[in-house]
């Protein structure tokens, strides 16, 4: 099973599991750079067993030749007190719960400049007894005042390694004391005097812990005030033993008039400040932000100025996706299309060759076209995450989420749906609350992803003239920026409907952490973009692909032949010598798709829709740009001339009475109806994993598709109550 793993020699992989090694640690200090530093190229990307929350694990050889560990990097983490998922990940794969095997070290990385609170998840891990090695990164940031690495090292009786992850600095003592840790786990021990009325609570709690957990009195003690400290009356989300969790909230019930949190708190930190001096050599243990930061808050965190200037880089970004990533499109697009004609010209004609050139190539490359942009959102998220920006967006955003009973981190998983919706469902897995990770992933797929975009442009392209507003505007232009505002405005108002409907709730305050501004490390961006992207591929391009292959066979079966009655002109049928190829658009009308399609008609009509938008629409739910090419094998592209675009065959289509099948109006009330309309199989999949339910998912696809059908409508018959058909 380790035979996989480098700097591992054949007898240890027999012999022995390879023994796991946790970074853990406060969001933003430096984490993923040290593990990245120690684990170089080894890095693997996946996630938890039976959990959806990522896991990224590498190796580390360690120096004279004491074999290997197996590093994971868990999610970011204040302290045991775990609300989010993310959290709870953290703590149970640093604690060895919720069946995650107990690891035999956990590296704990502290930023330098703010030790004391950085110290706070030091504290409890060594009341844990988890044997841990103190990383003190970033210490090139506080060369005028730093830290003594051999104070925190005799307070907490752990080794303490001084780093500076970015820059390699102190590596080589950090594996040291690593394989020290592994040969010799370093137990620590500190004394924190809790009031005796709090400890007789957490006897009580120590009781009932399962049987598994059980170790030793402070062991037990300090996993009670885990489990006392992590839920609340109205907590939805901490993943915890039932008995467990009913005794907790009888001590909270009992406990009326005091305040068990502070109880908690105040006295761990108490013992912090006390040996602060001697930490940090400062009279100040929590120091204020540096000069550089505050003086950029002035304009950033502005209500009025700083909330410009993000809408100003949110437009740079996304015009940035949309022209930078053109080319690369194009490439990829021609790449498949050169791979598509090689197949053609090698296989014979038969279903096999349809199977991989529309189905699989097909499939596969309605995933892979958009990766560019893909790509770059990541690129450009990690620039902003890496250099403190993205916290001080989430602060700007909580005045505007407050009305929807959410607040300012909900925001960023939104922003990113203006790419694509998967990775902005799995975004929210740093909420705190399961209520408010439940209400955002119903509400950014109302975003309009970057899938959208090759639709609009068809309709709008299509069906609506090259005219300008007043002489100035143009039309299609204003279509467009339109079509953005409109779903970035029903995302809002989906959330407060939502809110206070489906999953009312309190509102729980921002507290966010605001890093000081850092120049943001290339490298390390282009190494989580490349990840991230690889991730993408795997969750959602498995899911198109195997839509795309499936509605390929709703598309092309049953087949017709050419002596098929149905293949035949109409004049054409009575006659026993006449024989014709299978016309394109008459074996899709045939077809399976092509009969639900009709099957929906009476449903489309009112919208101003027919039987052929009905398969396209069929066609989008393996992802929404299928759209497009579903609507070219309905109207036969190629056909006869092929020369003839698919806008002009739009334009052009005629019904028997000689009238446009498609208006202005048809193109508008079309899309309303895509922009509200959860077509997308891989987003709906994921909130399947995201939830392990598919209570929700059935829930989102049948609110988007009432309220999509109900905007469609009103549009459509508004128009022509108006004359404008």
């Amino acid at each position: 099973m380790l035979d996989h793993l480098p700097g591992v020699a054949p007898a240890q992989r027999r012999d022995a599991a390879i023994p796991v090694v946790v970074v853990v640690g406060n969001p933003n200090v430096g984490k993923t750079s040290l593990f990245n530093a120690l684990t170089g190229s080894n890095a693997r990307i996946g996630n938890y067993p039976g959990i959806t929350v990522e896991r990224r694990s590498g190796v580390l050889v360690l120096p004279d030749d004491r074999g290997a560990v197996e590093v994971v990097d868990v999610p970011g983490a204040y302290s045991l007190s775990a609300r989010s998922a993310d959290e709870q990940i953290a703590i149970a794969a640093t604690l060895g719960l919720r069946h995650l095997p107990e690891p035999r070290l956990a590296v704990v990385v502290v930023d330098a400049g703010q030790l004391v609170r950085n110290l706070y998840l030091v504290l409890e891990l060594v009341e844990a007894r988890v044997p841990i090695v103190v990383a003190l990164n970033m210490i090139d940031e506080v060369r005028n005042n730093p830290p003594r690495p051999a104070a925190v090292s005799m307070l907490f009786g752990v080794p303490c390694v001084a780093t500076d992850a970015r820059h390699g600095g102190g590596l080589d003592e950090l594996r040291a004391a690593i394989a020290n840790g592994i040969a010799c786990p370093p137990m620590g021990a500190v004394r924190v005097p809790y009031p005796a009325a709090l400890m007789r609570d957490v006897d009580r709690i120590a009781e009932v812990l399962p049987p598994g957990w059980r170790r030793n009195v402070e062991r037990d003690r300090a996993l009670a005030l885990w489990a006392l400290g992590s839920l609340d009356e109205e907590d939805d989300l901490v993943d915890i033993d039932p008995e467990l969790r009913a005794r907790c909230l009888d001590v909270r019930r009992a406990a009326s008039g005091r305040d068990l949190d502070a109880e908690i708190v105040a006295t761990r930190y108490g013992v912090l400040d006390r040996h602060a001096p001697e930490l940090c050599g400062i009279h100040d243990p929590h120091p204020p932000k540096r000069l550089l930061s505050e003086r950029l808050d002035r304009f950033l965190l502005h209500p009025k100025l700083g909330f410009a200037i993000f809408v100003a880089l949110m437009l740079l970004v996304f015009h940035a996706l949309f022209s930078w990533a053109d080319p690369a499109i194009s490439l990829v697009e021609a790449g498949i299309g050169l791979v598509q004609r090689a197949v053609v010209t090698v296989l014979p004609h038969t279903v096999l060759r349809d199977l991989l050139t529309e189905g699989v190539l097909g499939g596969v490359g309605n995933v892979v076209v958009f990766l560019p942009q893909i790509l770059l959102l990541f690129f450009f998220i990690g620039l902003l995450e890496d250099s403190g920006y993205m916290s001080r967006v989430a602060f700007l955003m909580d005045r505007l989420m407050k009305p929807l009973g959410l607040h300012g981190r909900a925001f960023v998983p939104m922003l990113s749906g203006l790419a694509c919706a998967v990775p902005a469902i799995m975004a929210t897995r740093t909420m705190e609350r399961q209520r408010d990770r439940l209400l955002t992933m119903l509400v950014v797929p109302l975003m309009t992803c970057s899938a959208r975009l090759p639709v609009y442009t068809l309709i709008i392209g299509a069906l609506f003239p090259p005219t300008r507003f007043w002489g100035v505007f143009p039309l299609r232009a204003m279509l467009l920026i339109g079509m953005y505002c409109f779903s970035v405005l029903l995302t809002i108002l989906a959330a407060g409907v939502l809110g206070r409907t489906i999953l009312p709730g309190r509102r729980v305050p921002l507290i966010l952490e605001l890093p000081p501004y850092r120049l943001p490390s290339l490298t390390v961006t282009l190494r989580l973009m490349v990840e991230r992207a690889l991730v993408f591929l795997k969750e959602a391009g498995t899911v198109i692909l195997v839509l795309t292959i499936l509605l390929w066979a709703l598309l092309s079966f049953p087949r017709l032949d050419v002596g098929d009655p149905a293949a035949l002109p109409a004049a054409a049928r009575d006659t026993a010598t006449a024989v014709a190829p299978p016309n394109p658009r008459t074996a899709i009308e045939h077809s399976y798709a092509g009969r639900l399609g009709r099957a929906l008609e009476p449903a489309l009509t009112p919208l101003g829709f027919d039987w052929g938008i009905g398969v396209g629409l069929i066609g989008s739910f393996a992802a929404r740009e299928v759209f497009v090419s579903t609507m070219a094998l309905v109207y036969g592209i190629g056909e006869n001339d092929g020369a003839v675009s698919l806008r002009e065959r739009i334009r052009g289509e005629r019904r028997e009475d000689g009238s446009p099948v498609y208006t202005p109006l048809v193109g508008l009330s079309l899309l309303v109806f895509m922009a509200l309309a959860c077509q997308c199989m891989s987003t709906l999949a994921v909130v399947h994993r995201e939830t392990r339910s598919w209570r929700w998912p059935l829930f989102l696809f049948t609110y988007t598709t009432t309220l999509a059908w109900v905007a469609s409508f009103l549009v459509y018959q508004t128009g022509r109550l108006l004359g404008f058909e």
